[in-house]
C-alpha cells in the first residue's frame, strides 16, 4: 500500500496588519520632537531680539534725558534690566556700552550724539546639559543713537546767572 501523498502545508505569513501605524507613529515622534525644539528656539531668540532692541532704545533715551553722564549711565543700566524683565526675559544678561562724540568730554552738551549698545544673549531652551552650558547661548546686540539738540541746556546753571 502506498502512502497517501501529503499536501504541503501553506506557509503562514506573519500578520503585518497595523505595523504601518506603529512605524508612522515612531517616524512622527522622531521628526516632530526636533522640529518643535527648533520652533521654540526660534521664538525664544526672536523674543530676546525684540527685548534687546527695546532695551537699547529705552537706555538711549534715559541716558540722554539724564542731567549728567554718571546719572545717565546708572539710569541706562536700570532701564535695560527693567525692559528685559518687562519683555519676559528677566534672566537675560545684558551689557550696556555708551559712546558719544562730544567735543567737550561730556555727552550732555550742545550737538553731541550718544550711541547706546546693548549686548546680550539668549539660552536655547531644552538644550542637553551634556553638550555644555555655554554652547547653547545665542548672542544678540542692538544699538540706538540719540542726538542731543543744539538748544538743550548744558550742565551749567543758567538760572543762577539771571
Amino acid at each position: 500500500m502506498s502512502r497517501p501523498r501529503s499536501r504541503p502545508r501553506p506557509r503562514r505569513w506573519r500578520d503585518e496588519r497595523g505595523s504601518a501605524l506603529v512605524e508612522l507613529s515612531w517616524l512622527a515622534i522622531i521628526l516632530l520632537v526636533p522640529l518643535i525644539w527648533i520652533v521654540i528656539s526660534v521664538f525664544e531668540v526672536q523674543q530676546g531680539a525684540f527685548a534687546t532692541s527695546a532695551a537699547a532704545r529705552a537706555a538711549g533715551r534715559a541716558y540722554a534725558l539724564a542731567p549728567d553722564d554718571a546719572t545717565g549711565a546708572a539710569r541706562a543700566d536700570a532701564v535695560v534690566r527693567q525692559v528685559l524683565a518687562d519683555q519676559g526675559t528677566p534672566g537675560q544678561r545684558a551689557r550696556v556700552t555708551v559712546t558719544c562724540d562730544a567735543p567737550a568730554g561730556s555727552c550732555h552738551v550742545g550737538t553731541s550724539v550718544i550711541t547706546v549698545r546693548v549686548d546680550s544673549g539668549v539660552e536655547l531652551p531644552f538644550f542637553p546639559a551634556i553638550l555644555g552650558k555655554g554652547a547653547a547661548v545665542f548672542s544678540l546686540d542692538a544699538s540706538h543713537t540719540v542726538p542731543i539738540g543744539q538748544y538743550v541746556e548744558s550742565g551749567s546753571d543758567e538760572e543762577d546767572e539771571q
